[in-house]
């Protein structure tokens, strides 16, 4: 039997069961039933589980939060999906108690000592404020509700919203045999297809925030199919280690950005923890450094696996480590269930090595639609495949490449330039630790290229040698007509460096964005 533990608290298979159960029959007694929400205002812990768990018993679908959020983004977001209750930590509930609408039942879950411990949180914020509906205290009075055959529908993940407000990616309520797949998917994706005889041999660390989409399928299966999860506060990498060691880790879930931490930790460190119980390591979201992954394929083993996908396509294809390394870059092949295809910009399928816009779409899954807002779905539609939004290409063994967000795509003086293309070069060079590339508003071009540098502590780097690195290694229309530089890029808790917000200032005040 598995477990998930948090800090020093613990809940088995068994007992997640029970108290998921209790919870479901409170909300029923509330009036939730199939296709109803239920807002998961969490951050990792125990509680995301029971309620997510309850409320899929009851075939609604549980809304991960993200809990960085403001105000009004929140008002928007439990107005949006409908939320006929929320369960919150305790310190997050007054700055946005507000934006909850009325009539919405409230449970609030004390903050645990381990979470409060990792955001400096004072511990009369951690309390369960007079008058409120305590969690714990409410599951105690409820009589499990009995086993019923509805198949849970999967979470209602809202995406980041990179262009106006994110939307709800809602599933329809899946058949038994969608259920299965999905179960056949995920398994096949985070490594666990081996043990499904005996999940309790599966035991990983949640690394991410799980109401992103990765990190909440990969932290829920675990925890459904019987393995043993182990929550992770907030990301630190000695500590990751540290509990790979001790805990005899066999499972990650990662994002590029934690490989780079970890390559950059002193030697002595890395050298100071036993990793030999890591059997599967699996990571997207973002994309990698060549040069990172093949330090960390170099220290962990040829362990190290990649896919690709997004919330509304699932895993669509993966690579192992041998893979990437016969093809430097892939983010994988086509999965036995997937389709992938690089379309042009009339929708007509491209032959290999031709640059296009990739769709793709997992056929064992339920579709999907945006929450109230089913003709953005229809937008992305391409015969039937979903575009992400991703520009790329397919090799002549099937491997898919990407090279940008479209989104990201700069055009300059009429040229298409794809700035991934040029950070996988920055990243080579001696002394930068990470960057972002994107476009500025340009009289002459239209848009020019800006280089933002985060360089490695203690590098010397000047723009000058920035730019004539990069006259080395890329066409010369591709070189970035200035470059700045700063300690920290800003980033979203996935890892992905917050592009948008390096982006709007140079834009503000203008009636165009390209």
């Amino acid at each position: 039997m598995g477990e998930i533990t948090s800090g020093e608290r613990r809940l088995t298979t068994e007992e997640l069961q029970d108290r998921a159960a209790r919870a479901a029959s409170g909300f029923k007694e509330l009036g939730i039933g199939q296709g109803d929400t239920v807002a998961v205002y969490l951050r990792n812990d125990l509680a995301f589980f029971e309620a997510s768990f309850a409320a899929g018993l009851l075939g609604a679908y549980p809304v991960p939060v993200n809990w960085h959020y403001t105000e009004a983004e929140a008002r928007y977001l439990l107005e949006n999906c409908e939320a006929k209750a929320v369960v919150i930590h305790a310190d997050l509930l007054e700055p946005i108690r507000a934006a909850i609408p009325a009539g919405v039942a409230v449970f609030v879950v004390e903050t645990p000592p381990e979470i409060a411990a990792a955001y400096a949180i004072a511990p009369e914020r951690c309390r369960v404020p007079p008058g409120a509906t305590d969690w714990s205290t409410w599951l105690g009075a409820l009589t499990p509700l009995p086993p019923t055959p509805i198949e849970p529908p999967s979470t209602m993940i809202y995406t980041s919203g990179t262009t106006g407000h994110p939307k709800g990616v809602r599933r329809a309520p899946p058949t038994p045999e969608q259920a299965q797949g999905f179960i056949v998917v995920l398994a096949k994706g985070f490594g666990f297809a081996d043990d499904l005889a005996d999940p309790s041999r599966i035991v990983t660390v949640v690394t991410g925030p799980m109401y992103h989409s990765a990190p909440n399928a990969y932290g829920t299966i675990a925890a459904r199919l019987g393995g043993n999860v182990i929550l992770q506060p907030r990301y630190d990498s000695e500590d990751l280690l540290k509990l790979i060691e001790t805990r005899k880790v066999t499972h990650l879930h990662m994002v590029p950005i934690m490989f780079n931490r970890l390559v950059k930790l002193p030697d002595d460190v890395k050298a100071r923890y036993d990793l030999s119980s890591l059997k599967f390591v699996i990571h997207a979201a973002a994309p990698v450094s060549p040069p990172i992954k093949r330090q960390m394929i170099e220290w962990w083993g040829p362990i190290i696996n990649e896919y690709y996908g997004a919330t509304e396509t699932g895993i669509v294809t993966l690579c192992n480590s041998q893979e990437w390394l016969a093809h430097p870059g892939t983010v994988g092949k086509a999965l036995d269930f997937s389709t992938v295809k690089i379309l042009s910009a009339d929708g007509q399928e491209l032959p290999q090595g031709e640059i296009g816009e990739v769709a793709a779409k997992t056929h064992i899954i339920s579709d999907f639609t945006y929450h109230g807002d089913d003709s953005k779905r229809q937008a992305s539609d391409r015969g039937g495949l979903f575009a992400p939004g991703d520009v790329g290409y397919l090799d002549a063994d099937g491997f898919l490449y990407l090279c940008d967000r479209a989104k990201d795509m700069v055009i300059s003086g009429g040229v298409n330039i794809y700035p991934a293309e040029i950070e996988a070069e920055l990243h080579k060079m001696p002394g930068v630790a990470d960057c972002a590339v994107f476009g500025v508003p340009d009289d002459e071009y239209g848009e020019a290229l800006l280089a933002v540098v985060q360089p490695q502590p203690g590098a010397d780097l000047t723009e000058a040698a920035v730019r004539g690195y990069l006259r080395e290694h890329v066409a010369g229309y591709k070189v970035p007509k200035k470059v700045e530089f700063l300690a920290d890029l800003p980033r979203e808790d996935s890892g992905k460096i917050f592009k948008r917000k390096l982006r709007e200032p140079y834009w503000e005040g203008l009636d165009r964005r390209i």
